[in-house]
């Protein structure tokens, strides 16, 4: 609290943008990528060893996806409350409560008894990925300028998916030299004990900047075009007059909401059915962990160009090609029957993930007023990590009832494109150079 009362004495002080802020800016990156290794520790062992290790059966298509299912959820909730409360009691609380919550993990995978115990893991998982990576995002939004948000957003999520990608090729050789529980309970301690520590001695409290760049707005001190905000939106919404104005009152909101939720069907594709693909057309623990990491490492790497190139061209040319390059790279899966053929298909789904990823939460971010940017950014998450949920359940279902893994890949193709074009026929152009109020 002490931190926030100062704030209403730094209004006019603080300065922003990356330059001026560049020490918090980077501990905010180590945050992410941090938060990235530890989701990246669930992505290839655990379900690649399903079967052998934790006692699923093999064609239990629904029961396999049941981890991500009560990942997607979870996050997806916790998004939205994290981005409310955050504004209360602070981005640096948030976070830390999000690293607390993800401690217990390691020890659960070690002495998993069955399939549950990984739920549960899960569980706490989509607790620590809810509040901490919605506080690293938020956090840099807050200290950056406007005309960085695509750049800022596209090195958060480079970041957070080279973390992905890294930890699910490392966890690979772990899994192999020490076995998939100890390997992954030596990965999380290591992982966790370093973001706690970070967290409690190097990272700043940023709500003083969120509240200056608001202050300067009542003020009519803001320069540069003005945002394309909402009308009619009071100063400080309630929770539920942000909630519809996100999910259907907005339409350009409601537009990347639906699309944030449709895309993350891919990532839960990725994460509950390409190992086992992978792994039952014979590739090795290690060798399925470089396929998918060609995917994040696509993701995070191309994120570096394609969250500047929409503070140049705009969001909503990449947002909607994304969307459709994306859905045709999953397609592409199941065309080929070689590694390179994958790591390909891979590749092609990674780059439109980085071409739509950054910059539907840059858009979001464009036309979201800085009094209450935190809830809207934490309900668009809402949305769209209730996607993992969603999507897992979906694929799960048709996976279950065709009796073929690949008839969930046609499902998620299908999927992106017509969310695409609901995307294209809703949408509009949120930069404010662009696309001026």
């Amino acid at each position: 609290m002490e931190q926030l009362s100062v704030a209403r004495h730094e209004v006019q002080e603080v300065l922003h943008g990356i330059r001026h802020n560049l020490h918090q800016f980077v501990y905010q990156l180590l945050q992410v990528l941090l938060v990235g290794l530890t989701l990246g520790m669930m992505r290839t062992v655990v379900p690649a060893l399903a079967s052998e290790e934790f006692g699923v059966p093999r064609g239990s298509f629904v029961l396999l996806s049941t981890f991500v299912v009560a990942f997607g959820f979870v996050k997806g909730t916790l998004n939205f409350v994290a981005g409310r409360l955050s504004e209360g009691i602070g981005r640096r609380k948030v976070l830390l409560i999000g690293w607390l919550s993800a401690v217990p993990i390691p020890f659960m995978i070690l002495w998993a008894p069955s399939w549950g115990w990984i739920v549960a893991a899960t569980v706490l998982l989509g607790m620590n990925q809810g509040f901490a990576w919605s506080m690293t995002q938020t956090a840099k939004l807050d200290i950056t300028r406007a005309d960085q948000r695509g750049l800022t957003i596209g090195l958060n999520e480079f970041a957070g998916y080279v973390g992905v990608a890294m930890a699910g090729i490392v966890t690979g050789y772990l899994a192999a030299a020490w076995g998939a529980r100890t390997g992954l309970l030596i990965f999380g301690l290591v992982v966790i004990a370093g973001a706690l520590l970070l967290t409690l001695f190097f990272v700043k409290e940023t709500l003083p900047w969120a509240r200056a760049e608001g202050a300067r707005h009542a003020a009519g001190k803001a320069t540069g075009p003005v945002p394309r905000y909402p009308q009619q939106v009071p100063a400080k919404p309630s929770t539920w007059q942000m909630f519809e104005l996100m999910s259907w009152r907005d339409r350009r909101l409601a537009a990347l909401c639906q699309a944030g939720l449709v895309e993350k069907f891919v990532d839960a594709l990725v994460w509950v059915f390409y190992p086992v693909y992978l792994y039952q057309q014979g590739l090795s623990l290690p060798r399925v962990g470089w396929v998918i990491g060609v995917y994040g490492f696509a993701w995070g790497g191309s994120q570096l160009f394609t969250g500047k190139l929409s503070d140049r061209i705009g969001r909503h040319i990449p947002n909607v090609a994304g969307m459709w390059i994306c859905g045709a790279g999953v397609a592409l899966m199941l065309l080929g029957s070689s590694e390179a053929w994958w790591a390909l298909s891979a590749a092609v789904s990674g780059v439109g993930m980085a071409l739509l990823y950054p910059n539907l939460s840059a858009a979001v971010a464009d036309i979201s007023h800085p009094n209450w940017r935190g809830s809207a950014i934490g309900i668009y998450r809402f949305w769209r990590d209730l996607g993992y949920g969603i999507g897992a359940l979906g694929l799960g279902l048709v996976a279950h009832y065709t009796g073929h893994m690949e008839a969930a890949f046609w499902f998620v193709a299908l999927s992106m494109g017509v969310s695409g074009a609901l995307l294209w026929w809703w949408g509009e152009e949120t930069h404010p150079r662009l696309n001026p109020a």
